[in-house]
């Protein structure tokens, strides 16, 4: 059974190292993907999304 987790905000920035608004300047540029709604105020990320996010920089890093 695939398993999905949601990650919040605190945890997307631990793990990209990233601050909150060039994580929210990247989703406007189309670069990050948008975080789930999960309630009225609250929203989350899959971490699938966060690894596959981290793992295409390191490619792109790697590539010069």
């Amino acid at each position: 059974m695939n398993q999905q987790h949601i990650i919040r905000l605190p945890q997307v920035k631990q793990r990209t190292g990233l601050s909150r608004s060039t994580i929210y300047s990247l989703i406007k540029g189309g670069q990050f993907k948008p975080p789930i709604s999960l309630g009225a105020r609250a929203v989350g990320w899959l971490e699938s999304d966060i690894s596959e996010f981290i793992e295409e920089r390191i490619k792109a890093s790697r590539k010069a």
